[in-house]
Formats: structure tokens, sequence, C-alpha cells
């Protein structure tokens, strides 16, 4: 299912990112990106959206096959093109570089982007253990450089409009949480990265969307405990986890809050016929005076809805946002992807400007990240 609304997200992106669109004039001096790698992430998660940021430009691209990052910069129309991630980062030209080669190979190449003295949009989930992801923003702050994790969804108004909502206090506080995202069996290949242990594949990595829902609208860090973790694993590796469901305790503001998680990289079709194309990512926000359902948190800008039902009344409404938002307001279109706000936000910073929203690691009273 992942898979499927990254395709719809590229065929929007290309849509509208065509010289008869909204591309074409670029800034002077804007931000130069390099790209780490050929994944097919790769056109909607930086190429289109940067054809449409007057402030961004892409200036190479690397693979470690030559003929493939030679291959992508001539469909893509990149100047540059890298037989080696290495030349990359020597490149001087580039201030910034999009890393989207396996988990497993995050903090490596993290590392080594801010040691050659590049900004690093770093695709999710940031590294393969908690320890690395620690010693990924420690390298950033010694390098004087930026580093984020590229939860682009969070960017998107609808997430700040359910945001808002939550922290309002108009429903009482947080109770309990329950998030949701599955693909259908089949739609991921054998062979694939995602089933690939030494490259921190397994559902819970590639799905950690769950997670970073339910942390962001509790405005929560590390969960205070694990209540459960059960997982089905792989046939063919038992390390790799094929699902998984998992509760756990957070401490909040308002209170502990018991939240839960489901993922499934596999999901049986209804009936060994109908796969469950309904079940698009989702999270449920139970508080004590409603409940907050938002549908398709991952990719909201090819379709979401927000449906309030008020525990006190009875009533149920919707809402949809694809533009402006409690952060965002006019500075905003919606024809932009959840990606495409992503890119504006760490523009922004690199330019030394204030983003509308942020991705900011955890310091504890000692300065070290957490």
């Amino acid at each position: 299912m992942a898979m499927a609304l990254q395709i719809t997200t590229f065929v929007q992106q290309w849509l509208e990112s065509r010289p008869s669109a909204k591309s074409g004039y670029k800034n002077p001096n804007p931000i130069r990106f390099g790209i780490l790698s050929t994944a097919m992430i790769n056109p909607a998660g930086i190429i289109h959206p940067v054809e449409t940021h007057p402030d961004a430009i892409i200036t190479a691209i690397a693979s470690r096959d030559l003929k493939s990052a030679q291959d992508s910069a001539k469909k893509y129309h990149i100047e540059k093109a890298y037989g080696s991630y290495e030349e990359l980062l020597a490149d001087p030209n580039i201030d910034a570089v999009y890393i989207s080669v396996p988990n497993g190979l995050h903090g490596e190449w993290a590392k080594k982007t801010f040691a050659a003295g590049k900004h690093a949009l770093i695709e999710k989930p940031v590294s393969a253990n908690g320890d690395e992801a620690v010693s990924i923003f420690e390298s950033a702050k010694q390098h004087n450089c930026i580093g984020m994790e590229a939860f682009h969804w969070r960017f998107h108004p609808a997430a700040h409009v359910v945001k808002s909502l939550v922290d309002s206090g108009r429903y009482g506080r947080v109770l309990a949480t329950q998030a949701r995202m599955t693909s259908p069996a089949g739609t991921i290949p054998k062979g694939d990265i995602r089933w690939q242990w030494d490259l921190a594949g397994g559902s819970l990595m590639d799905m950690t969307y769950t997670v970073s829902a339910t942390r962001f609208f509790l405005g929560a860090g590390t969960p205070s405990s694990i209540e459960f973790a059960k997982a089905r694993t792989l046939k063919d590796d038992s390390r790799i986890d094929e699902a998984m469901e998992a509760g756990m305790m957070f401490e909040t503001e308002g209170g502990p809050v018991q939240s839960t998680i489901k993922t499934d990289m596999n999901q049986a079709f209804v009936g060994h016929v109908v796969p469950k194309v309904w079940q698009l990512p989702s999270i449920r926000i139970e508080l004590e005076h409603a409940t907050i359902y938002y549908y398709n948190f991952m990719m909201p800008h090819i379709y979401h809805y927000i449906q309030i039902t008020d525990k006190r009344t009875g009533q149920k409404s919707t809402q949809k946002h694809y533009s402006f938002g409690p952060l965002w307001g006019p500075r905003s279109e919606p024809w932009w992807s959840t990606y495409r706000y992503q890119l504006e936000a760490f523009v922004d910073k690199v330019s030394g400007k204030d983003p509308v929203h942020w991705l900011t690691p955890l310091y504890d009273t000692k300065g070290k990240v957490m």
C-alpha cells in the first residue's frame, strides 16, 4: 500500500512539475542538492519537489553503479552522475545531500555527509538502531551541519490541524491511541531491501510512521514502557518481522497514555481474493470527550479525512485540509505533496530561516542527544 501511495505521489508531482505548470524559475544561489542512490523513492521524495522550489536545484546523483547514476541523471536532467557516493560527497558545489540508501546504511553515509561539510535530509528511519541515531545527530552537531529525518507527513497542514485539535484542550486529555499501517500480500517483492536483515529491513522499520504519528500527536519522546510486542516473522528469515503489533505507555503532560501500533507488510487478502486496499495508514486518538480519526496520515495530499466524534453529543464532523492550516497559512499550495512541504522547511533551515515546522532531536541537560 505504501508503494502504491508513493507511485501515486510520483504521478501527481510529475504532472505539477512540468514546465507548463509550476516549475521553471530558479532564484540566484539556490541550495544545491546531491542524491545518494538511485532508489525508487527519489522522484517523489526529492526530484519533483525540487523542480517546483525556486530556491533548490539538484546538481548530482550517485550510485555504486555508474550506469545507473547516468541513466537517472539523463532521465531527470541532473547535471552530474557519479559512480560512487564518495565522489559526490567530495563535490564542492553541493550544499545538501538527500540520503535514500537502504536503512542499514543511513548512519554511515549521514556521518560521512556531515564530515564533508554538507547538510543531510535522511530518509526514514534515520538509522538501524537507537545508538546509531544518537551518533548521527551528534555528528551533525560536531560538524555544524543540519540533519533531519525525512518524516515528510509531519509537514502537511492536515497533520498540524489534528495536532492543534489534540492540544486545544477542548476535548480533554488523551486517553489512548491506535495507529495502523499495512500493505497487501505480494506488493513488496521477494528480494526487496525491506526483507533484508543486514539492511535493517522489517515491517516496524519500514512502517515506523505508526510510531512517528503516535509520538507526534502525544508530544512525547521515548515510551515509559513497552507493554507487549508480538511479531509475525518472515518464513525465510525469522529475524525479520513481516508484521508487528505492540503496546506502549507514554507519560504525557496530561497523564499516562496507552498506545498500540500495528504494522504488516504482507497482509492477507479478504477471502484470499480481495486486498484490504481501504486500510490506508491511520491513527485513532481517544480523548476524554471525543475521538479523532485521521485517515491516511502518511500521504494526506493524495486523500485524507479527519473525523471527530464528540462523545458528549454523539455528533460526527469531517474535515480535510490540503493547504493553509495553523502553521503554513497562505504560504502553501493545495497541490504540494508532503515531500514538497518538507522540502520547503528543509530549504528554509539550511538557508538560515525559521521553518514553520521542524523535527528537533531531544537533548539531555548536558547537551547530549537522547
